[in-house]
């Protein structure tokens, strides 16, 4: 699986049927985190395990008791709220050609379930979840919060750091 987490101020997904001159608002949050999450064509139940537990405790917001702006707390210790959205396109591959090619992405109806799957692992951690709508086209709004971003691949956790 792969994610991307982006801290923010706020955020909110809509629906677009006409290209976003009329969008159907599906979630919003406040300070928090969205996360484009993409499924893998050989993610497991640990890689959904895995991407939970590493997205709620990774240390990435200020506490605001201290005069540096380290990232010393996680969602947890906050109380962030939650904008997850589907992204399959994290699974690009762009080395050949100039059209991506996504065929490391599980297909939708796997891709679908396993995200719903992880959906509801990050609502059991008790934090404030919101999400997009599988498989259709959306349009998503946020303020990044630093920035701060982290690209996270659970493939990455077999990997030796350097």
């Amino acid at each position: 699986m792969r994610a991307v987490i982006q801290r923010v101020s706020q955020a909110s997904v809509s629906l677009s049927s006409d290209g976003g001159k009329d969008d159907t608002p599906v979630g919003e949050i406040n300070a928090g985190l969205v996360i484009l999450i993409a499924v893998g064509r050989d993610d497991t139940s640990e890689d959904a395990t895995y991407l939970v537990d590493k997205i709620t405790n990774l240390r990435i917001f200020p506490d605001a008791a201290q005069e540096t702006q380290r990232f010393d707390l996680s969602a947890l210790d906050v109380n962030a709220e939650l904008l997850i959205i589907s992204q399959f396109t994290l699974y690009a591959d762009t080395r050949k050609g100039r059209r991506p090619s996504f065929t490391d992405a599980a297909p939708p109806d796997v891709a679908s379930a396993t995200f719903d799957d992880i959906v509801q692992r990050f609502k059991a951690t008790g934090l404030r979840v919101e999400t997009g709508t599988f498989q259709t086209h959306m349009n998503v709004t946020l303020t990044n919060d630093g920035p701060v971003t982290i690209t996270l691949d659970t493939a990455d956790r077999q990997s030796p750091r350097r």
